[in-house]
């Protein structure tokens, strides 16, 4: 585990999934139809649990152009600047059980925000970062 620090707050357009883990694939496929991909935008998985303890997930993509989110009827958040307990992931496809084990590593550590996230940063089609941010 690593402190990796997000230099800048970054708005994210995101589309939530109908279960978790099942609804993972899906929501990522939805968004990328309605947002293609192109190199100059990071796409993300935001995860957190409900009141219920559910988990509830989102794909999501950054907002590059002022309004995209609304224009396509996209939920809008705001993955904020600061530090973050982060593990990097290869190859991620090998092992997609890797990013669960990652935040379960995480989320244990006393100095996470307990209001945070869990954030899969998807660098390129096979290299993730898990991020947690750090209580302030």
């Amino acid at each position: 585990m690593e402190i990796y620090n997000l230099a800048r707050d970054i708005p994210i357009c995101c589309l939530t999934a109908d279960s978790f883990p099942l609804g993972i694939l899906p929501a990522h496929e939805k968004l990328h139809s309605l947002i293609p991909y192109i190199s100059e935008r990071n796409y993300f998985g935001i995860s957190h649990p409900d009141r219920n303890g559910s988990i509830i997930y989102k794909a999501a993509a950054e907002e590059i152009k002022s309004g995209e989110a609304a224009r396509l009827n996209l939920e809008t958040m705001t993955i904020k600047q600061g530090h973050y307990l982060s593990l990097f992931i290869s190859n991620f496809h090998e092992d997609v059980q890797k990013i669960g084990k990652a935040f379960r590593q995480m989320i244990a550590d006393p100095r996470i925000d307990p209001r945070g996230f869990c954030v899969e940063w998807y660098l390129n089609e096979k290299d993730v970062r898990c991020m947690v941010k750090l209580s302030e």
